[in-house]
C-alpha cells in the first residue's frame, strides 16, 4: 500500500494554502515528494473557479473587505463558493498516474469519501444527476473542485460540518441557481467538531484511494526548509480579485 503524507493545517489563511498546494504539486511532478493530502479549515473566504461568474457574486466585491470576507480567483474547476471556519476542505496533492489517469473517476472517489463520510454519522447523501459535489436533496453540502496539471491534482473538496452558513447567501453557490447550503450539524441538529469528522474522513480517504495516510508536519515534509521559505518562493503567483 502506498504511503501518503497527512497534513492538517488547522485554520489557515487562503492565500497561504494556494502558494503551498502550487509548491507540492511542483514537487510531486518532478517525483520530489509522494502524494500529499492538506486538511485546512479558511478564515471566510469566496473563491471563483476557472468557469466561474462574477455576476454569481450578489454583493459588490469591494464590499466583502468590510464583511470580512476574502476573495479569490483561482485555477480551479467550478464556480463560486464560499469557505469558512468550521468546514473541512481538503487539498489531495496526487500523481493520477498512480490512481487511474482518469479525471471522472478522481471525481467521483471524491464523492463517495465524502457520502461514505456522511454515512458514518448517520446522514443519507448522495450525488445529483449532472452537477459535482454532495447533495442531500435540493441542499448542498459538499462542494469539489479541482485543477490538474501534468495528471498532479490541486483544489479538492470542502465539507460544511459546522459553519454559519449565512455567507452563502452572498453568492449563487456553485453557479446553481435555487441551491441551498447545509451542513453536518445542520442535518443532525446538534453541535459536531471539524475534528470527529475529519478522523471518519481519513479513513475513508485511505480505503477509497488505496492509501495509508501518515501524518506529518511540513518541517517533516521539506526537512530543513521552513513553512515559511516555501510560502514567500511563490507568494507572486497569488491571483487575488479584490477591486
Amino acid at each position: 500500500m502506498r504511503t501518503c503524507s497527512l497534513i492538517d493545517l488547522g485554520l489557515t489563511p487562503y492565500d497561504e494554502s494556494l502558494i503551498l498546494q502550487r509548491r507540492l504539486a511542483t514537487l510531486r511532478a518532478e517525483d520530489r515528494l509522494e502524494d500529499v493530502l492538506l486538511l485546512v479549515e479558511h478564515p471566510p473566504v469566496i473563491t471563483l473557479g476557472r468557469a466561474g461568474q462574477k455576476a454569481h457574486l450578489h454583493v459588490p466585491e469591494s464590499s466583502l473587505t468590510a464583511l470580512g470576507i476574502e476573495f479569490f480567483e483561482v485555477e480551479r474547476g467550478g464556480d463560486i463558493t464560499y469557505h469558512g471556519p468550521g468546514q473541512l476542505v481538503g487539498y489531495p496533492i496526487l500523481n493520477l498516474t498512480e490512481h487511474g489517469c482518469d479525471l471522472h473517476r478522481y471525481l467521483r472517489q471524491l464523492e463517495e469519501v465524502l457520502i461514505v463520510t456522511l454515512s458514518d454519522f448517520g446522514i443519507a447523501a448522495g450525488r445529483s444527476l449532472g452537477r459535482t459535489g454532495v447533495w442531500i436533496g435540493e441542499s448542498k453540502i459538499a462542494s469539489l473542485g479541482i485543477h490538474v496539471s501534468r495528471w498532479i491534482t490541486r483544489h479538492g473538496f470542502a465539507l460544511n460540518v459546522n459553519m454559519d452558513l449565512a455567507p452563502f447567501e452572498l453568492i449563487v453557490p456553485c453557479g446553481i441557481q435555487g441551491a441551498k447550503a447545509t451542513s453536518v450539524a445542520q442535518e443532525l441538529s446538534r453541535l459536531i467538531s471539524v475534528r470527529e469528522v475529519m478522523a471518519a474522513l481519513i479513513e475513508r480517504f485511505e480505503v477509497e484511494f488505496g492509501v495509508s495516510l501518515l501524518p506529518t508536519s511540513l518541517s517533516e515534509l521539506f526537512s530543513s526548509r521552513s513553512r515559511a521559505s516555501i510560502i514567500n518562493r511563490d507568494r507572486p503567483a497569488i491571483v487575488r480579485g479584490m477591486s
